[in-house]
């Protein structure tokens, strides 16, 4: 089974940490105003975005065999200026849909932790995000209702965003100790969020549904019961999200307009903290429900119960170099770090860190080039299972779990606005954290590297 990631599919921009999502900022539509249907919209509050990603990736060495695969997805969305449109100030409605298409390199081939791409899912053509947005006091504070997708507003990196990682999006570490995944890509959940912003620092507190579908913990149920996206369940348990962000050296509007800052300004960052609890049930990685070890033949393979999860994490997105004030180039460093308790999540800590350069090459304002790379953690009461489970088992081929890492290498070429063409090379080690091959159960699934070409066209 392979958990549900995301993909940053909206350019998040902040503190001058300009161009990491330029295919978005700088681009202008492959369809233009389409007989000045655009335009025409715009006036009553109305836009409307279609974008398709596609992507080739194959392994050239490791993974369960060696082969290729492409995958897509479709993105819709309507967002409406009810301000313009009815005359209610600082309200925003906005719904957005996916068709998935394509199959998964990481499902078929690799059997990773940290797929190789944010945009792999199940096919389904599904509605994603619903939401009502209402500002107060200026923008100053705003409220958001509806079907909400978490990967959009917490634990973002501006930087991460430009990767193709799946773990640069929506990690690995909620990925798999939240219910299906969690309320992120592909799916969402119902929930309220407020926010408020107070000179250099903004709070973002929400609550939602934890698991979108609706089954039980392992049951991801892309393909069945909330195929469409249209079941808004309300079954398991409230999940709870805090996070509060600080904007170091903000330029002003005009000079981030500008692609640069103010005279004597510092080099921006944000840095961020935030956490997570779950009121819901979780499956111990060890004990089953009987107080036996789920290793055992005996077991009923059904987990402890244990009630309440929770994490914490950090993340931080600096530029550490930028020759001219005014010009585009620019180095930014960021870095994510997560952790919970052990006993009933497969993942218990997480991290990444990369370099980001903006402008790589002479007359290419618009490139950018990134290298990072990551550590994930198997749990510990998972990792004692392995061992249960060699013990009871002689003579079977078991190796013991203990992390996965990877790098990834890739460049953003953008040789027109509505276009991005995105090589990419990946390297994970210990797949899986060191599972063995299924097609070769006396060998651990070997290191994987890994090569693509991801376009995004922005219609």
């Amino acid at each position: 089974m392979v958990r549900l990631r995301s993909v940053p599919l909206t350019c998040l921009v902040y503190a001058g940490l300009h161009g990491v999502c330029f295919a978005q900022t700088t681009a202008t539509n492959l369809l233009g105003p389409v007989w000045g249907v655009r335009p025409w919209l715009a006036q009553s509050g109305v836009s409307v975005g279609l974008n398709e990603i596609s992507e080739l990736f194959g392994n050239a060495t490791g993974g369960i065999h060696t082969g290729a695969d492409y995958d897509g997805l479709t993105e819709l969305s309507l967002g409406v200026d009810l301000g313009r449109a009815i005359g209610l100030k600082g309200g925003t409605f906005n719904v957005s849909a996916f068709q998935i298409h394509g199959r998964s390199l990481s499902q078929d081939n690799l059997d990773d932790i940290d797929t190789i791409s944010g945009i792999e899912a199940s096919r389904a053509t599904r509605l994603w995000e619903i939401w009502y947005d209402q500002q107060f006091r200026d923008g100053q504070y705003d409220i958001k209702i509806g079907q909400q997708s978490l990967d959009q507003e917490y634990i973002t990196s501006a930087s991460a965003g430009v990767f193709a990682n799946t773990a640069f999006g929506w990690p690995a570490l909620p990925s798999f100790d939240m219910y299906a995944g969690g309320p992120a890509y592909p799916l969402s959940s119902l929930g309220v969020r407020v926010r408020g912003n107070q000179g250099p620092f903004t709070a973002l507190l929400g609550v939602y549904d934890d698991n979108p579908p609706g089954g039980a913990f392992d049951n991801d149920s892309q393909t069945n019961a909330n195929k469409t996206g249209a079941l808004f369940s309300l079954n398991t348990g409230a999940l709870v999200i805090g996070e509060v962000d600080y904007a170091l050296n903000t330029p002003s509007l005009g000079d981030a307009a500008k692609g640069g800052a103010a005279a004597g300004s510092g080099l921006p960052g944000v840095y961020k903290i935030g956490a997570w609890y779950d009121s819901g049930a979780f499956p111990d990685q060890r004990y089953d429900d009987q107080g036996g070890l789920l290793a055992s033949p005996d077991s009923d393979g059904q987990g402890l119960m244990r009630q309440h999860d929770y994490a914490f994490y950090g993340v931080a997105d600096q530029m550490i170099w930028r020759p001219d004030p005014n010009g585009p180039r620019s180095l930014n460093i960021f870095t994510r770090l997560m952790g919970g308790p052990g006993d009933r999540n497969l993942i218990d800590f997480a991290s990444n860190l990369g370099l980001v350069l903006k402008d790589p090459l002479p007359g290419r304002d618009n490139d950018t080039l990134g290298f990072a790379g990551g550590f994930t953690k198997i749990g510990r009461n998972a990792l004692e299972h392995d061992h249960d489970f060699q013990t009871l088992n002689p003579g079977v081929y078991a190796p013991l779990r203990s992390s996965e890492s990877y790098l990834e290498l890739t460049y953003q070429y953008v040789p027109v606005g509505w276009l991005t063409v995105q090589p990419d090379l990946q390297y994970t080690f210990m797949p899986g954290g060191g599972i063995a091959n299924p097609d070769e159960p006396n060998t651990r699934v070997s290191n994987e590297f890994v090569l693509g070409v991801r376009s995004t066209i922005v219609f």
